[in-house]
């Protein structure tokens, strides 16, 4: 059962300190306030990257293609257990080797329908044993693949339009640290 504090963002200033809280389901509009989430990617046992399709229900950018799983920790709750809780709720899956790794990642974009992201974003890598165990929740994930790093990075330099804003930024910060495939 879902609290209202389960429910809410934590908001920051412009040095990512918290600052208060507000509702998720409230906080994103045409002037969404800088608040805290963080993205995941994971990987197999063969190093593949697990792509996720996002449900076209979703408010923000609805079909595209992006990292593994995305989220917002909960006022109190660490970033790796949010990460830990989010890839177990929206993929069913349980993670290894959790670890940062584009700490400092930032990102203010517009969804087409007028909808802004404000988020400090600290990026995490962690596996994922076995890989056919994934079961994605269907209201988050219409559809996933694992995937070559490289053809990845290939297809979001190519078709960037195909893939979250936020994955493209990251995936150009994310070569330095994982390769270029």
């Amino acid at each position: 059962m879902s609290t209202a504090t389960e429910d809410d963002v934590v908001l920051l200033d412009d040095q990512h300190a918290p600052i208060g809280r507000m509702p998720r389901s409230a906080v994103h509009d045409g002037a969404t306030p800088l608040h805290l989430a963080f993205s995941c990617y994971l990987f197999d046992e063969e190093n593949r990257l697990l792509l996720t399709r996002r449900a076209l229900g979703k408010r923000t950018w609805p079909g595209v293609w992006t990292n593994s799983c995305c989220g917002h920790p909960r006022p109190g709750e660490s970033l790796e257990d949010a990460v830990r809780r989010r890839c177990d709720e929206e993929l069913g899956v349980q993670l290894d080797d959790l670890r940062p790794l584009l700490p400092d990642f930032a990102y203010r974009v517009q969804d087409p329908g007028g909808i802004w992201e404000n988020e400090f974003c600290p990026v995490f890598g962690a596996k994922v044993h076995p890989a056919g165990q994934v079961r994605p929740y269907a209201e988050e994930v219409m559809d996933f693949a694992w995937t070559d790093w490289g053809d990845v990075v290939r297809s979001v330099q190519a078709t960037p339009f195909v893939f979250s804003p936020w994955a493209v930024l990251q995936v150009s910060g994310l070569i330095p640290v994982v390769g270029s495939g």
